[in-house]
């Protein structure tokens, strides 16, 4: 088992490696691996620094999603339970968009504690790449949607972590101003 610094510094290599050219979306072309270190900061912050799996699968949670990283390759690499946490947040992308908002809207309450924190750090910092200066009514409707969806997939992992709830919370209302 690697040290907990090591765990959350390959991880970050690795999602940096993995997500290498990847632009995220919001922000202009911002590098895809600035949301991974968003999340994972978010979450070494709500837990204290004391859960370096729980780091580590912030760094990683899209990676199976967006890259060919397996399951498999990340609980041999880092641990079963970083592997376990990824794949909980992984979203099937053979569905349609809809569908996969849908099923993470119903599948959030029955998530693990861990993978419910992953979800509201996402989501917080998904809702801040929307927020623009002076956005367009193209980026107010869509970031009025992201923000109504989010706060029902949120609204099943609330309870874990109450300073991740007050910044998801924080997010909101600063996104509801620009709308």
């Amino acid at each position: 088992m690697l040290s907990p610094i090591r765990l959350v510094s390959e991880a970050a290599d690795l999602a940096a490696q993995r997500h290498n050219g990847m632009a995220r979306k919001g922000r202009g072309n911002e590098p895809y691996v600035n949301h991974l270190a968003e999340v994972a900061n978010l979450l070494a912050i709500a837990t204290d620094g004391t859960d370096a799996e729980l780091v580590a699968a912030g760094w990683l949670h899209d990676t199976i999603e967006d890259t060919d990283t397996t399951r498999k390759e990340l609980a041999q690499k880092f641990s079963e339970r970083v592997a376990s946490l990824v794949a909980e947040c992984t979203d099937d992308m053979s569905l349609p968009k809809a569908e996969r908002r849908r099923l993470q809207v119903l599948e959030a309450p029955k998530k693990s504690s861990g993978a419910k924190l992953i979800k509201i750090a996402d989501k917080i910092s998904n809702i801040g790449a929307r927020i623009q200066t002076d956005p367009s009514a193209e980026e107010r409707e869509d970031l009025a949607d992201y923000v109504a969806w989010a706060t029902q997939v949120v609204a099943g992992c609330r309870g874990g972590n109450t300073w991740l709830d007050e910044r998801f919370d924080d997010a909101v209302k600063a996104a509801k101003a620009l709308l």
